[in-house]
């Protein structure tokens, strides 16, 4: 009897076991069912998924992935073509372009994700306090953004940096500006969307704070706007770095940037050695390509009017 009551009490503890390890597996399954059907629907955003997560292992593992230090002068190795000893050739100081190109991404990448997250933590700021609050605090916020939107884009970046001077900070800082001016008119708009909804209504006649209302209720209700506006604009970040990098506002040599390999060596050597300017640019447009087509997918997916599409 004794043997039978241990042997039932072990049953029941391995019972409860497998039942605790039910929600994680049924979770994990469900991430991984998302994931095919996102690639089956989308399959091209989910190409540049892919294209991002590489660019994510080479800005975090840049020092195993690349076979040369990005200012490392190969001896006797001076613009060589692309071959078995150097994937993408070598430029003018006989430095590996490979190697350029992996760390030229951590540039891009760092700016770009530190960028957005700045830039779209002011536009979630203002655009909500502006679309939840309304009157003469938006009407006089509107007109702001109004204002700054009138100036050129690259004036006002050029502008900042000719203050501030260049730097990884002071090209996060400049272009953050623009993310914040831009995104905030979205998010506005998606907010007063929200704002008219009934349960709104209820939060506030139930004698809810404004606080409460904002984080509880309007938060996560544009955080998909939020979240595609993010992804979309990683892409124009990266092209807008690479601009300043190349015309010498971007960040000081010798760490290398796509738009100052451009710039510099690959313009003057583009006849002559044209892999050297070829590959930045390759950079600098899949970079592009890959944020703009997974924002697009992300859209098409978080968005419930175009969940059909």
């Amino acid at each position: 009897m004794a043997g039978n009551a241990v042997a039932q009490a072990g049953s029941a503890l391995d019972s409860r076991r497998e039942l605790a390890r039910r929600p994680e597996r049924s979770r994990g399954a469900a991430i991984a069912r998302a994931l095919w059907l996102f690639a089956r629907r989308k399959p091209i955003g989910a190409i540049s998924g892919l294209i991002v997560i590489a660019m994510l292992v080479m800005t975090l593992f840049a020092e195993q992935i690349a076979p040369y230090g990005y200012d490392e002068t190969i001896r006797g190795a001076r613009m060589k073509p692309p071959g078995a000893a150097h994937w993408l050739g070598t430029d003018n100081l006989s430095r590996d372009i490979w190697s350029r190109i992996v760390y030229g991404a951590r540039v891009s990448i760092t700016i770009g994700f530190a960028t957005i997250a700045l830039g779209t933590a002011a536009a979630a700021a203002l655009g909500v306090s502006s679309g939840y609050f309304g009157g003469k605090y938006d009407l006089v916020v509107q007109r702001i953004v109004d204002a700054w939107m009138s100036f050129p884009y690259l004036v006002i970046i050029l502008s900042v940096m000719a203050v501030l001077g260049p730097g990884l900070l002071n090209v996060v800082l400049s272009l953050s500006i623009i993310v914040a001016a831009t995104g905030s008119r979205v998010i506005r708009g998606a907010t007063i969307a929200v704002a008219q909804h009934a349960y709104v209504e209820a939060a506030r006649a139930m004698g809810c704070g404004h606080a409460r209302i904002v984080l509880r209720h309007i938060l996560p209700n544009v955080a998909a706007t939020i979240i595609i506006l993010s992804t979309i604009g990683l892409g124009g970040i990266i092209l807008a770095e690479s601009a300043l990098s190349f015309l010498g506002f971007g960040v000081p040599p010798p760490y290398p940037s796509w738009g100052s390999m451009l710039s510099g060596s690959g313009r003057t050597y583009m006849y002559r050695a044209p892999w050297m300017a070829v590959w930045p640019g390759v950079a600098i447009s899949l970079a592009v390509f890959a944020f703009n087509m997974l924002g697009d997918a992300l859209r098409d997916v978080l968005d419930p009017r175009l969940r059909g599409a």
